[in-house]
């Protein structure tokens, strides 16, 4: 009889072990580990976020993001590989599975929600304006007929054009792949604005330039995978909330002296975006006829 119990516990034992392996070794799960590293997207132009330096290497809240799941999925955080993506490039590289997942101030909305697997927000931001001191320009109301700068494929454009149209003002846009791009062209004068998240033009901002007081648009950045890969967006939710947690995730936004998250706004943003997203994916919108 003693024999017995001992067996079914040795048993009971294994399954304990086994189910947690089971969920942990979804298909691309597995496959990062049989690879030995994380493929991961991050920006090399966005200070505090995702930088390269002239040698090379990545640095920022993102990459370090990047780092923590490579040792949770693989025991050891240097086990990462890291690509220079930008607003543009970073969706078609997750389509092509030339990517594991993208950290790279990616804004989560409903009809990319369509699209991509997004983590829950691990950081929530605005569009902010950048411009010249010698401008004149002292807020939104002083871009009428001007020209803002911004990044392809980004969502600036869509929010400052609502902002505009609901002004009664009009506004142009001139589109760019980098940020030093739009920076470049700030300061040449070939645009009146440069316009992103605001964490992102406190990098940009120099002796010559001033960040303006409006905000617009609020951005919850979200860790963004190939459609379909739940399992491995499991590991990412399951991170962020144990980061959460234990305070980790606050340490390391101050660490790259980001402004402290609301985290009471960013969960309601959790519940809204997907709500959003099922309800655009009951009711979609018929794809506009004309050109864009």
């Amino acid at each position: 009889m003693k024999k017995l119990l001992c067996m079914a516990l040795v048993l009971v034992m294994s399954l304990v072990t086994f189910i947690p392996a089971l969920a942990e070794d979804s298909a691309e799960v597995a496959a990062i580990k049989e690879r030995g590293k994380l493929l991961v997207g991050v920006k090399a132009d966005v200070p505090n976020f995702g930088y390269q330096d002239l040698g090379g290497e990545f640095e920022g809240m993102e990459v370090d993001l990047a780092h923590k799941l490579a040792e949770v999925i693989l025991g050891d955080a240097s086990a990462v590989e890291f690509t220079a993506v930008t607003a543009k490039t970073r969706g078609p590289l997750l389509d092509t599975g030339e990517l594991d997942m993208v950290i790279a101030t990616f804004t989560i909305k409903p009809d990319r929600l369509l699209q991509y697997e997004f983590s829950k927000p691990y950081f929530i931001d605005a569009i902010g304006l950048l411009v010249n001191k010698d401008s004149g320009i002292k807020s939104f109301a002083d871009l009428a007929g001007k020209t803002i700068g911004v990044a392809q494929s980004a969502t600036t454009k869509d929010a400052l054009q609502a902002a505009a149209d609901a002004a009664g003002m009009t506004v142009s846009f001139s589109e760019f792949p980098t940020y030093p791009d739009i920076k470049a062209a700030l300061s040449s004068g070939r645009v009146d604005c440069f316009s992103v998240d605001k964490s992102i033009l406190n990098g940009y901002l120099d002796d010559t330039t001033e960040l303006l007081a409006d905000s617009f648009a609020a951005q919850p950045y979200g860790i963004a995978l190939k459609k379909g890969n739940t399992g491995l967006l499991s590991v990412v939710d399951d991170t962020i909330a144990a980061m959460r947690a234990d305070g980790s995730l606050d340490t390391l936004i101050a660490k790259w002296t980001l402004p402290a998250v609301d985290w009471a706004k960013v969960d309601e943003f959790g519940v809204s975006l997907w709500q959003a997203a099922a309800d655009l994916a009951a009711n979609p919108t018929p794809t506009p006829t004309a050109a864009k």
